[in-house]
């Protein structure tokens, strides 16, 4: 009983700060999307600030902790927040992964680095890599009080405990209890709508990252007496707490604080009542991972199905499409350049370090294989170089010859990385890269401590193949044999990505439904390139360690793969010639940093680990960015072109500008009108002039007062594709202006540039009379414009309670919704997802008639319900109008929408094609115009020119 209890109380020590570490990864991720890879760093970085002011300057220990927790750590997590977090939030998972794992490489390594500066400068810090048994916050040595027999506690397990207590406590408060924790927790289901109800979503994950912050550094402070300061320790401390994240699907800070400190007690358990454990080597210390790979597979079971979603679709290759002269001669010329050089101009130091790097090059394409084809991150790519290493130099040291040791290790690297994917292929994004982590770690706490394999300390020679005359010993031969290999692996796979197969592979990655329906099957081809990846690391694994003609089971660790990953991707993993590049300047920055730099081994660390944060800005790579950047700047140029052959006005083509106030378009004086016929009567069409500027209308007349919202000359896209071509609208007080048209003519990109959801490349937006361009959601939305998204514009994990309390804060004010709207009232305290359709539309209109915006942009209100619901929902937006309100609807059902509307748009192609009074609309000649019928009489009306 008594070591039953020992067991436990010391796994609710480590259970405590896997609960803080786990709760602070959720926080993050709840309020940004994006899982911190490098929490685990930060809170090193605090547990190493903290010895040293503490041991080394002598400042007392709590003021010291205090400082640290509440403010340094806080700032720190700020500080990334503003100058990456916030960047990341908005590319693809892989960059997110990649760039907080370069953060996790390289904030160590920066703390480390200063102590080293301030050593030389004569500061009195101690030494601070792999320190055990240092004093914490409590009494030093800890004082201890014995339970019963065989069972005692620490100070330092007592201050623990108690801090992780009132963590808890003050969480739970802040989360649930106050308009704070109510915003982080809206923004967890819905950023963009934070943004849209007039709350900055940047602040609140600011504040997230904040608090995110101060929880790391609390646990790094309490761990240092129970850890002590080893980066990699507190890593898989980071890695364990992960588990207790998914517990609580990386969403609820309970359940993640409570997995936290079950982790701890059942690690315990395992490591202390597993007697067959006994007989494995490593297997206790590598419990952590076995619970953390199982709990990922178990957790995320009904999240996802095995390969049917992509982590992030691939980004657009400006490159595609040209000639293969124009793809392939610059980097055949330089490789043939390279392989001379070894034998001109290099001197036998840099001919090693440059077959070095094409040697790492060879696994530096592995990633282009798993991540540039697969949109998979795979973190044990150094585990495949191991295995396949050790095998074949095991091999050799039978006799076997180099060829046949490295195909057999290249085979079983390659079977590797089959095992590790079958179980974790149905997993995606950060699951899947925690998961093939877990089995990196379990490889080098298990496999890798087998005595047979590794060969003790000293590892196999493999020596340097011969290869006919040619001795790959010199290493300016080595240097173009690798040259010839290397080629050879980049023409292989850029013939693999043309070919069907690899069509198929990008289509796996980009749209694994339809691929599926095209009969490619997703989990097959996505097993195919994890091995066809491990094989080829394995490979390169092998004749790395050729070069440096020895392989130890220590040379190439799971950590190891981790700086790997951040400079291969850094670089671009979009084709294999980017990762030779990796390679090359993995080599040769180290030697150049210490002959010119410094001789710190930290500082090479610190720049592979912050090339992932270029990701933030070059999501896909900086040599990508090459060609991105140029195709901006054409794009640019044609832009200016276009817009200058304009005569500086917005080519609209067939609806130009027209005011759609009153009924009546703006005449700018601009020259020639334009006469269409169009439903009864005539309307006519102002040509473009220099200036989108409204006539000031009369004075004393309903046209004559300020619009409520003004869309001049809108010219808006989506990644360099042009989508509205000079929009205008005009929404006035009191006013229904309905914008119809057929799917894809730009409706929902008009709604997102009135609500400040995208920015115009050309145009202007002006609200009240003032011009709001240059505002995003947050200030448009509290100038009065509201967004009634496509969909329902509610938060489906708060309660209707909470839904209503976020836009309206008083009692009164939520009583008078409820006075309106009984059937809200009586289910206050449900969750806002599990109301019907008609229901949730009603939640997110009810704050508005309450409080009535100065413009409402509904982007079809009527999506999805039924008729009955349909006929309420715009019976509310009319009494929105009768109130002062203008609205701006925009809808493909043209019967409903007519009803109540006052003003008729119709939107093609990107332009407003016809506007006017509803009483002058036909339907069946605007039914003729939805369906396409009516486009042949186009070119007889434009005819039209000056005919009454």
């Amino acid at each position: 009983m008594s070591d039953l209890l020992g067991f436990v109380l010391s796994g609710l020590v480590s259970g405590a700060l896997y609960a803080l570490l786990a709760t602070g990864v959720v926080l993050s991720y709840s309020a940004s999307g994006l899982f911190n890879f490098a929490h685990g760093a930060t809170a090193y970085l605090c547990a190493l600030a903290f010895y040293e002011l503490h041991s080394g300057f002598g400042w007392p220990a709590v003021p010291t902790a205090l400082l640290l927790v509440c403010v340094a750590a806080p700032a720190l997590g700020w500080g990334l927040d503003r100058l990456m977090f916030r960047k990341l939030a908005r590319v693809g998972e892989t960059a997110q992964i990649v760039a907080t794992i370069g953060l996790l490489v390289a904030l160590p390594a920066l703390g480390l680095w200063v102590v080293e500066l301030l050593e030389d400068a004569g500061a009195p810090v101690k030494p601070a890599e792999n320190q055990f048994g240092l004093p914490g916050v409590g009494p030093s040595p800890a004082t201890s009080w014995q339970l019963m027999d065989g069972v005692g506690v620490d100070s330092d397990q007592l201050i623990t405990w108690v801090a992780t207590a009132v963590v808890a406590v003050g969480l739970w408060v802040l989360m649930r209890h106050t308009p704070l924790g109510l915003r982080l927790r809206a923004a967890v289901d819905n950023r963009s709508l934070v943004e849209l109800r007039g709350m900055s979503a940047d602040r609140l994950s600011s504040v997230a990252w904040m608090l995110s912050s101060g929880l790391a550094g609390l646990a790094g402070v309490l761990a240092t007496p129970l850890l002590g300061l080893s980066s990699h320790d507190f890593t898989l401390f980071l890695f364990v707490s992960a588990t207790a994240a998914v517990l609580g699907r990386f969403l609820s800070i309970p359940l993640a604080f409570a997995g936290g400190l079950g982790l701890g007690v059942v690690q315990n358990l395992v490591a202390g009542y597993a007697d067959f454990a006994e007989k494995i080597t490593g297997f206790r210390t590598a419990v952590p991972f076995v619970i953390l790979f199982a709990g990922l597979l178990l957790m995320t079971r009904r999240q996802r199905t095995a390969g049917t979603a992509a982590v992030d679709a691939p980004p657009v290759d400006y490159l595609a499409g040209r000639s293969w002269p124009r793809t392939w001669a610059p980097w055949a010329v330089a490789a043939a350049l390279l392989a001379l050089s070894f034998y001109t101009v290099t001197t036998p130091f840099w001919s090693g370090i440059l077959a070095q790097g094409l040697a790492i090059s060879l696994v530096f394409i592995s990633f282009t294989v798993v991540t540039g084809l697969g949109a998979m991150v795979s973190l044990a790519q150094a585990t495949f170089v191991t295995g396949a290493a050790l095998v074949a130099g095991l091999l050799m040291s039978h006799g076997w010859p180099f060829v046949a040791a490295a195909l057999v290790g290249t085979c079983v690297a390659a079977l590797l990385g089959a095992l590790v994917a079958l179980p974790a292929l149905r997993l995606g994004g950060r699951s899947l890269a925690l998961a093939t982590l877990a089995l990196a770690f379990l490889a080098d706490h298990v496999l890798f401590q087998m005595g047979w394999l590794r060969n003790g300390d000293t590892g196999w020679e493999i020596p340097r193949p011969v290869v006919g005359p040619i001795d790959l010993g010199d290493d300016r031969a080595m240097g173009v044999a690798m040259v010839v290999l290397v080629a050879a692996a980049v023409a292989a796979l850029g013939a693999l990505r043309n070919s069907p197969s690899g069509r198929a592979m990008l289509a796996v990655r980009s749209a694994p439904a339809a691929a599926m329906a095209s009969g490619v099957s997703v989990l097959r081809t996505k097993l195919l390139l994890f091995t066809l990846s491990a094989g080829l690391a394995g490979f390169g694994g092998v004749m790395y360690a050729s070069y440096n003609t020895r392989i130890t089971a220590t040379d190439f660790t799971a950590m190891t793969g981790l700086i790997w990953l951040a400079v291969a991707v850094a670089a671009g993993v979009r084709r294999p010639q980017f990762a030779v590049v990796a390679g090359l300047v993995f080599a040769i920055v180290p030697h150049l940093i210490a002959d010119y730099v410094t001789e710190s081994a930290q500082l090479p660390v610190i720049l592979f680990g912050l090339a992932g944060l270029a990701l933030a800005n070059d999501p896909d790579g900086y040599c990508a960015a090459v060609s991105v950047r140029v195709h901006r700047r054409r794009m640019a140029r044609a832009e200016a072109v276009a817009v200058a052959g304009g005569g500086g006005g917005t080519d609209t083509g067939v609806g130009l500008r027209t005011d759609v106030g009153g009924g009546l378009p703006t005449d700018t004086g601009a020259g020639p009108r334009t006469r269409t016929d169009f439903g009864r009567g005539v309307v006519a069409l102002p040509r473009p002039g220099p200036d989108p500027d409204p006539v000031p209308l009369a004075a004393g007349s309903d046209a004559g007062r300020t619009p409520a919202l003004q869309l001049l000359g809108i010219r808006a896209g989506y990644d360099g594709a042009a989508i509205l071509h000079g929009v205008d609208v005009t929404v006035r007080p009191g006013e229904i202006v309905a914008l119809l048209g057929p799917n894809g003519a730009g409706k929902s990109t008009t709604c997102r540039v009135a609500a400040g959801l995208l920015a115009p490349v050309g145009g202007r937006v002006r609200v009240a009379g003032r011009d709001v361009t240059g505002e995003d959601a947050v200030r448009r939305s509290r100038a009065g414009v509201v967004l009634a998204p496509e969909g329902r514009g509610i938060f489906p994990s708060l309660t209707i309670e909470e839904n209503l309390a976020l836009q309206l804060p008083t009692r009164e004010a939520r009583d008078a919704v409820y006075e309106r709207f009984a059937s809200l009232a009586a289910r206050r305290g449900v969750v806002a997802g599990s109301l019907s359709g008609g229901e949730q539309q009603m939640l997110a209109l009810a704050p508005l008639l309450h409080r009535p915006p100065r413009v409402l942009v509904a982007d079809e209100p009527s999506l999805g319900l039924a008729p009955r619901v349909v006929d309420e929902v715009f019976r509310l937006l009319a009494e929105l109008r009768d109130a002062g309100a203008g609205l701006l609807l925009v809808e493909e059902k043209a019967t409903e929408i007519l009803e109540v509307a006052d003003t008729v748009a119709y939107l093609a192609r990107g332009r407003v094609s016809w506007c006017g009074p509803r009483a002058e609309v036909r339907e069946d000649r605007l039914t003729e115009a939805y369906l396409g019928i009516a486009a042949h009489g186009r070119a007889g009306q434009e005819e039209e020119v000056g005919q009454p």
